[in-house]
């Protein structure tokens, strides 16, 4: 099956994060977008360990289902597929121990510019490495690189 499988598949679902993914242009932007509000929600209710624990689970989540997306679509990595800009998102906002409008921005433009300019060694493994891990390492490693520029950044501003 091609095309844009439905939501009602719980892989589908979680791939595209609840259809934010088959949002017309820019879906990953969009996904960094949606990964916002989850985001401030972790880090108020259980801080940087409530991010970690979520982005533990939703990891190995989004492997499955961004597999899955590929299988049905016969795609490799469909720009519908955003659980992985949800997770890079969510690293990138792990040096934050609360919500801080500044840094939380900061933390968004910096995991975006990771994703979109993919400097190496996000660049080669994107195009190495296949299947629903390689879709979600690439944004694993932005969201790496943008909490280490965004916690540097912090640090040098105190």
């Amino acid at each position: 099956m091609s095309g844009r499988p439905p939501l009602s598949n719980p892989a589908i679902l979680i791939a595209t994060w609840f259809g934010v993914g088959y949002l017309p242009k820019a879906p990953g932007t969009w996904g960094s977008f949606a990964a916002l509000p989850f985001a401030a929600l972790l880090l108020w209710l259980g801080g940087q360990w409530g991010l970690v624990a979520a982005i533990l689970l939703l990891f190995p989540a989004g492997i499955w289902a961004a597999g899955e997306f590929n299988r049905r679509t016969a795609s490799e990595d469909s720009g519908a597929i955003v659980v992985d800009e949800i997770v890079g998102q969510w690293l990138a906002f792990l040096p934050l121990a609360n919500f801080d409008l500044l840094w939380f921005v900061t933390a968004f433009a910096l995991f975006r510019l990771f994703d979109v300019l993919k400097p190496w060694p996000i660049r080669v493994l994107d195009r190495r490495i296949k299947g629903g891990f390689g879709v979600m390492l690439d944004d694993v490693l932005a969201g790496i690189f943008a909490a280490l520029c965004l916690w540097g950044l912090m640090h040098v501003s105190t």
